[in-house]
């Protein structure tokens, strides 16, 4: 998966938002102003970091070699993966989605609600 495809990906989040609160380097992106991806665009290759249950963090981190703890993030909660052909773009696609919906699921009911009603 290219840059480009990855942005996109993560911008089609509903209700997504995206900017640089820790400087030019990292993009953040957002739901209803939690973040669920850091996305270091200039390094190379890029790497993403993305929130997961403690436990499916550390499967994914024995799992392949280009996912780590997250960088500079609760090591429990975030992980860091660096793209290359490792890992699938599905895989990819799934693991932010998880993300997502993870920090989806810590909002509260009525950030929810709200989220849902701007998504109908």
């Amino acid at each position: 998966m290219t840059l480009t495809q990855l942005k996109k990906l993560l911008q089609q989040c509903p209700n997504a938002t995206a900017d640089y609160p820790f400087g030019p380097e990292a993009r953040v992106y957002k739901v209803m102003g939690k973040m669920f991806a850091l996305l270091a665009e200039q390094e190379t290759p890029p790497r993403v970091t993305l929130k997961a249950k403690p436990a499916d963090v550390q499967a994914l981190i024995d799992s392949f070699e280009a996912i780590v703890p997250g960088y500079y993030m609760n090591k429990q909660h975030w992980f860091t993966l660096t793209l290359n052909s490792e890992v699938s773009e599905d895989m990819l696609r799934d693991l932010i989605e998880a993300s997502y919906a993870l920090v989806v699921s810590k909002l509260t009911k009525a950030q929810q609600a709200q989220l849902q009603q701007q998504n109908t």
